[in-house]
């Protein structure tokens, strides 16, 4: 298990990380968020030993972690840092001999997701002759060489398109299926919501969402009703009391709601139009959730900032 508890760190007089606390079971698929300054970063770095926390505590399976936890530790960072000149299997036996691996373990894993990624004849070809697609392949390659307990992925889908995505997600979820934990970063939320069990997303260094993601869609009053019916005037479910927002994409139109109460007001506008064909009240996704959340905490933030001018 991965336990971070009570952890900030700081850059001088700038508060990175402030008094963040997670867990993380084997098994299981964290979702880590935030924008650029958020402090994702020196989470990441935190939680892998590169940097000790000021005040707090991260705990690899009951013991601090430190550097010398990196042999169980995988590490796919958000931008391309691949050695160009060498080819694909001296740059893993680079990165293999980093973790401790012997030369024939190497061989064999790399040979192993070669074929698994499709690209076998890449093997004896420079990087640098790679497609960013394949280059991203490699450098996954080179984070999952030592079989880690801890595989931390960011950005791990960027530059990728739909089938070679499919395959990462069928990979990150083979490393769950064995027991891995996995922290996973996408500037897609709808990524992390997909298939990841809990999530923390960070704003100037502090949790603002935390927690099992079906907990946080439970506690957030909000839902949307996704709606296909003839004849619908936008107009008047916008002026439906409780509703703040509706989004129509092609014959489908998403309605923001305040609450599960105010789906029958909803319904009874839906029911006198003809051709009903499709309406349902769902949980708000967690994009919605996290815009909400930055709402208020923007507003909070400005009324404080009054406040102390007054």
């Amino acid at each position: 298990m991965l336990e971070v508890k009570n952890a900030s760190y700081s850059y001088g007089e700038v508060k990175a990380v402030n008094n963040i606390s997670f867990t993380i079971e084997p098994g299981e698929i964290f979702g880590l968020l935030g924008s650029n300054g958020s402090g994702k970063t020196t989470t990441f770095r935190m939680i892998m030993g590169l940097l000790e926390p000021e005040a707090g505590e991260v705990k690899y399976f009951d013991r601090i972690v430190s550097y010398s936890d990196v042999n169980e530790i995988g590490y796919m960072i958000e931008e391309r840092s691949l050695l160009q000149k060498l080819t694909v299997e001296k740059l893993v036996h680079f990165f293999g001999g980093l973790k401790d691996l012997d030369k024939e373990t190497i061989d064999r894993r790399l040979d192993f997701w070669l074929e698994r990624f499709e690209i076998t004849d890449y093997k004896k070809r420079k990087v640098s002759e790679l497609s960013k697609g394949n280059q991203q392949k490699i450098q996954f390659i080179t984070a999952i060489i030592n079989n880690p307990k801890l595989l931390v992925l960011d950005e791990p889908f960027s530059g990728l398109d739909i089938i070679n995505t499919k395959m990462f997600v069928e990979v990150i979820n083979d490393f769950k299926a064995q027991g891995s934990m996995i922290v996973f970063s996408s500037h897609q939320i709808d990524d992390v919501e997909a298939f990841c069990e809990k999530v923390l997303v960070l704003d100037k260094g502090e949790a603002i969402l935390n927690g099992k993601i079906k907990d946080i869609k439970t506690e957030f009053q909000k839902k949307n009703i996704k709606l296909i019916a003839d004849g619908i005037n936008q107009e008047k479910l916008e002026a439906i009391k409780g509703v703040y927002e509706v989004v129509k994409r092609a014959d489908l139109y998403e309605v923001k709601i305040e609450n599960a109460d105010v789906a029958m007001d909803v319904f009874n506008y839906v029911k006198t139009l003809p051709n009903v064909i499709r309406f349902d009240v769902e949980e708000a996704k967690l994009s919605d959730i996290f815009i909400e959340t930055m709402k208020e905490r923007k507003i909070n933030n400005k009324e404080v900032l009054t406040n102390e001018e007054v």
